[in-house]
């Protein structure tokens, strides 16, 4: 029976700031592309992952839809990477792909006929009088998001809400939120705009947005006929939404979709996290939130993951983190599991944000890989647990005949590995373990709690050890 894990794309594969969209009868995801093992953000090229809309287990891209080196303004280094884009069906049915080439201060566009490219460069955003958005001294320009509403308008998002005041055009400005143009038909021209629709941390005291102030990763969506505006708060391990009656003014502040480390669902964090970004897809009335997820130690190597939400027609519930996302249902306790599908790592000792390299991260668990950036070989597992490391898995449906619970660990540790149905919670196995330097099964009895039912593994001993699989038998 074929499942559907976190990360979704393959472990090899590092997509963050996930955009899902429907094209026909196939799910095509646009997003950065990080490099495993990266110094900055974004260093790799485009990708478009797409799968049948179906079949959320067959996962596909055709190469690279678009290289950074296509944008006239590229002239190399690890500044002139390409955040976060958004692509749309235009009205003359070619695909449009907006994004911004660093922090240059303009929007580009590229063209393609195919929803998975390849693109080509098309053009900037523009005023009526040819001068490029970004050349009048404007605040940055950031994550744009495109929308084509019913009535065939097409709007275009974008902002920054950062403390930090960027220099542009020789002038230092304050950014002050998220803004929304109306373009021409041209899908470059602003026929009207900015208008500000999020409140910032410069604006927001007294507001239904404070404390969740807009940041930045732009996006919308219509659902209802209500429109929802999906960013990223100053929290930044969050991802957000506003909504209103109107796609350009009006939003008030809905609630947090999620956290990639479930802040706000309990007493603590429960995972190693980062920033944060993506958006909903709606698909066969089932409504889901993509986002990603932080690996190797800092926030460069973000991978793709999504979760259910739960929606009662007009606001959404914030979602869990789970291993078991797209698959509509838990995961079936049977055969191997790759450890590397874990939805929560932390310690006893708590956990931290991942934004860049930070020496106190030698002391924690984290997930990397063997290989290197465009391996095509799955080799991620969990490296350096150590006493009091947690690892969280959620959730898997429990046959009777499950009595044993194994793990495939290497490394040089003794005690044992206790696994609970929730953090505290019950016991369901313990499994003892001895140093070893080749990959090596250890094995415990299984005792079933609940039919459906999560798995937290707590190592509790000396030394550290790097953790590849588990298997129930």
């Amino acid at each position: 029976m074929k499942q559907v894990f976190n990360p979704i794309l393959p472990t090899y594969e590092y997509i963050p700031d996930p955009e899902p969209h429907i094209f026909g009868d196939r799910i095509y995801v646009y997003g950065s592309h990080d490099k495993f093992g990266g110094i900055s953000f974004c260093l790799n090229d485009y990708v478009v992952y797409s799968c049948p809309i179906d079949d959320l287990t067959n996962w596909s891209a055709k190469g690279i839809s678009y290289s950074k080196k296509e944008d006239p303004e590229y002239k190399g280094g690890i500044l002139n990477v390409m955040f976060a884009p958004d692509c749309t069906k235009g009205l003359d049915g070619k695909y449009y792909l907006y994004y911004t080439l660093g922090f240059n201060g303009h929007i580009s566009v590229a063209r393609s006929d195919s929803p998975d490219g390849p693109f080509k460069f098309y053009g900037h955003v523009k005023y009526k009088d040819n001068i490029r958005l970004g050349d009048k001294k404007e605040f940055i320009q950031f994550d744009p998001a495109i929308f084509i509403d019913d009535d065939n308008k097409i709007y275009l998002y974008s902002g920054y809400g950062s403390k930090q005041k960027f220099g542009l055009h020789g002038k230092k400005t304050a950014n002050i939120g998220a803004m929304v143009y109306e373009l021409d038909k041209d899908m470059l021209t602003i026929k009207e705009g900015p208008n500000y629709i999020c409140k910032t941390i410069f604006n927001s005291k007294g507001s239904d947005f404070e404390g969740h102030e807009f940041f930045e990763a732009s996006s919308m969506r219509k659902i209802n006929g209500t429109y929802y505006f999906i960013y990223s708060s100053y929290v930044n391990h969050e991802l957000c939404y506003a909504y209103s009656n109107y796609p350009n003014k009006d939003f008030k502040y809905g609630g947090v979709l999620v956290s990639n480390c479930d802040g706000g669902l309990g007493n603590h964090k429960t995972n190693y996290y980062g920033n944060n970004h993506g958006s909903i897809l709606v698909l066969y009335n089932n409504y889901y939130i993509f986002y990603h997820r932080q690996t190797n130690k800092n926030s460069f190597s973000r991978q793709m993951c999504a979760e259910k939400l739960e929606f009662d027609g007009k606001h959404f519930k914030q979602a869990e983190l789970t291993s078991c996302g797209l698959n509509n249902g838990p995961l079936i306790a049977k055969g191997e599991y790759k450890a590397s599908i874990a939805c929560n790592i932390y310690s006893t000792q708590g956990t931290f944000f991942y934004k860049v390299y930070r020496p106190i991260a030698i002391r924690h668990a984290f997930l990397t890989q063997k290989r290197g950036d465009n391996s095509k070989v799955e080799t991620q597992y969990i490296k350096n647990v150590n006493h009091n490391t947690i690892i969280g898995y959620k959730y898997f449906k429990v046959d009777n005949d499950i009595t044993k619970l194994s793990v495939l660990i290497k490394g040089c540790a003794k005690g044992k590995i206790t696994v609970y149905d929730k953090e505290n919670g019950k016991l369901l196995s313990t499994i003892k373990i001895t140093p070893k330097m080749k990959k090596t099964w250890f094995c415990g009895d299984f005792n079933k709690n609940s039919e459906v039912t999560a798995l937290f593994f707590k190592f509790k001993g000396i030394g550290h050890f790097s953790f590849y699989s588990f298997k129930f038998e």
